[in-house]
């Protein structure tokens, strides 16, 4: 997504800390959001959201309306950790989730908006532990590219595999969406984040920017990268 704006889903930078553990198997689910293969024993497919991934105890969905305040949680939570280093502490300790719910549009379907997957604990508490956005490039100068807008996982997951998880099935959402490359921008100086990436195949361009995310502007490098199914 490129910002011109301050935008909800900003900014994939912000992820810190996922193991390289590999996830077990991706659901491949129907338009109509009916699942292609088999959960595990004991879960409920019921009517509810599509599950696109198992992994260590966890699932990954589309993300729900009510969801909004649990994510907006993960996404301010995450903002603090991360960004400790890089952004005025004044800035970072004032965030509230309940400023940030009302600005995402779960409901939405659309193709062309951003599309956002959440990982759930998967029990009998299930809780939102991490999320990721992708949506199309809106660039003129790059026609057919995707771009992954946000990858958090709450800090009190960190280094427990799940950005890796969520990373997985950003790629397969962007790919069955018929993208074959993408981008995503990281703060300046988000080293740990940068390391995540490259270490996924993602590789600097060269391009820089300066934007207004959630009402501060930041320095960000783009990042891109092919995908494969």
């Amino acid at each position: 997504m490129h910002l011109v704006s301050p935008s909800p889903y900003a900014k994939n930078a912000g992820f810190a800390g996922a193991s390289r553990r590999k996830c077990s198997r991706i659901f491949r689910c129907h338009p109509d959001d009916s699942i292609v293969g088999h959960p595990k024993p004991g879960y409920r497919i019921g009517s509810g959201p599509q599950v696109l991934m198992q992994y260590s105890g966890m699932l990954i969905r589309r993300a729900q309306p009510e969801d909004a305040l649990a994510v907006a949680g993960v996404h301010v939570r995450s903002w603090q950790a991360a960004y400790r280093s890089i952004l005025p502490d004044d800035y970072l300790d004032q965030l509230r989730p309940e400023d940030r719910a009302d600005k995402y549009d779960f409901a939405n379907r659309d193709p062309f908006k951003p599309t956002t997957l959440v990982a759930i604990s998967d029990g009998a508490n299930p809780a939102i532990l991490g999320f990721a956005t992708t949506m199309p490039v809106t660039d003129s100068d790059m026609p057919g590219y995707g771009e992954l807008c946000a990858l958090y996982v709450d800090p009190r997951y960190w280094g427990e595999g799940l950005g890796v998880a969520l990373l997985s099935a950003a790629h397969a959402q962007m790919f069955e969406q018929g993208f074959r490359r993408a981008i995503l921008w990281v703060l300046t100086g988000n080293a740990r984040a940068e390391k995540f990436y490259r270490n996924d195949g993602w590789h600097s361009d060269g391009i820089s920017r300066n934007a207004t995310v959630w009402n501060i502007e930041v320095d960000e490098i783009r990042y891109s990268r092919e995908l494969s199914g």
